[in-house]
């Protein structure tokens, strides 16, 4: 502990046959103590500084040449007043045993004052008796600031309220938060290393693309809402997350290299459906509305009938279908085509030829129910022979039938079909659906008796 590694101070004769390995023994530890990003110090058991490295003479300004040779930090590295005190808590290391830690104020060599936190420990010697002391001592705000960022990413991947991802460069997660672990359904070590795939069924494509944007681009300035279905023990559930990404670079590189993502999310499902509902319904009420008034200057009432279906249809459907009851029978009066979306035309008014509706068919369903029905035609059917074998347009994939009254009698049957490329009619559906019909039963209920008379 008697010699000093900087530079400016005189290393001890070496032994003969030994010089050319204690030199570079030397030169390599000097090396490691300049190298270091805590300042160090080192004093023998009298108090005389034996090492002062470049991180210790960056932040007080005294060099290895001022340093090395002093004893104690009196008369130019502390105040009179608090040398000895100063002298006193780094020298009691050597007999304390273990680590211990101060803080106090140190001196630079342009006259400032600088608030440290120092580290101390004893060094022994080979017969295990103390030698000296070592200090490492940073700037208090600096490492207040170190130990913010500890606190920050424990109280983050333990008790955050939001899900924290960190993915490598390969898009696998390599750690994951309390949270996270239970959004994706899984336990923590069990998402490691395994690809996003086996967790997101749907959406995998859109994430994986943002976690590549952001490795090639960097962090986005906003986040983004990115819905996705999850495959759990229960089944499939679908969620929203809004999702911010951040771009990790390594610290020790000359030039920033990508580590990977940090990725940060919560679910928003409930806000986001609620969202999606309410502008839902307001579009449709609009379109209930403008349905009404465009009826409303129809002379014929099964055109007005036509153009509710028009209106509903908007968002809603892509084919509309309207069957009357004649004589127990349901007749079809009105329909979009069957090709492309167009308008509904009420042109078979006066048909009398019955639609060939087999057994169980789901608008004779909604007809001994007396209310709505719905129909899907599976994963493994065949579409289109499931659509033409219910007298459908054969691009039809889910169905919904609701029952037409009017006057407290049934009057016929409206279908609503939707394509491959929409989802299923789902209950809040069902509810517009009849909202839709009994609009078109009162225009048809008024053809019916204007066409008696």
């Amino acid at each position: 502990m008697s010699a000093s590694l900087s530079s400016g101070t005189a290393e001890p004769e070496p032994e003969a046959g030994s010089g050319a390995e204690a030199g570079a023994g030397s030169e390599l530890l000097a090396a490691l103590l300049d190298g270091m990003d805590a300042a160090l110090c080192a004093f023998d058991a009298d108090g005389v500084v034996t090492h002062w490295n470049r991180e210790a003479e960056r932040i007080l300004g005294w060099s290895a040449e001022d340093a090395v040779g002093r004893r104690g930090f009196a008369g130019w590295a502390v105040r009179s007043a608090d040398a000895d005190e100063v002298q006193g808590r780094l020298m009691a290391a050597m007999h304390g045993g273990g680590r211990q830690v101060h803080e106090f104020a140190l001196l630079r060599k342009d006259g400032g004052r600088v608030l440290v936190r120092t580290q101390s420990a004893a060094v022994t010697g080979a017969d295990g008796k103390p030698t000296g002391v070592y200090s490492a001592f940073g700037e208090v705000h600096a490492q207040i600031d170190l130990e913010r960022a500890i606190a920050l990413s424990e109280v983050l991947f333990e008790d955050a309220s939001w899900g924290v991802v960190l993915v490598d460069v390969d898009l696998r997660p390599t750690v994951v938060n309390v949270h996270a672990a239970r959004a994706l359904g899984g336990g923590r070590t069990t998402l490691l290393g395994r690809p996003l795939g086996e967790t997101v069924v749907q959406g995998v494509d859109e994430l994986e693309g943002a976690l590549q944007h952001v490795l090639a681009e960097g962090t986005p300035p906003a986040p983004v809402d990115l819905w996705v279905t999850l495959r759990t023990a229960e089944g499939e559930r679908r969620r929203c997350w809004r999702s911010g990404f951040l771009r990790l670079a390594s610290p020790l590189a000359e030039e920033p290299v990508p580590l990977g993502v940090g990725w940060i999310f919560q679910d928003v499902t409930d806000a986001k459906t609620a969202e999606q509902d309410a502008a839902r319904l307001r579009f449709r009420g609009n379109q209930l509305q403008r349905a009404a008034r465009t009826a409303a200057e129809c002379e014929d009432p099964l055109e007005a009938a036509a153009a509710y279906l028009d209106f509903g249809l908007a968002g809603f459907a892509d084919h509309a279908l309207i069957d009357v009851l004649r004589e127990e029978r349901l007749v079809r009066i009105a329909a979009t085509p069957a090709g492309e979306p167009g308008p509904c035309t009420a042109d078979n008014a006066e048909a009398c030829i019955p639609v060939r509706y087999g057994e169980g068919h789901p608008a004779l369903q909604a007809l001994e129910r007396t209310g709505a029905v719905r129909a899907s035609a599976g994963p493994r059917a065949d579409a289109p022979a499931w659509a033409t074998e219910r007298q459908w347009p054969h691009d039809a994939v889910h169905a919904l039938c609701t029952v037409l009254r009017s006057r407290g009698r049934t009057v016929g049957v409206v279908t609503f079909l939707r394509g491959a490329t929409r989802p299923a009619f789902e209950r809040p559906d069902a509810t517009y659906a009849e909202s839709i019909a009994v609009r078109v039963a009162s225009s048809v209920d008024l053809a019916q008796v204007l066409r008696e008379r």
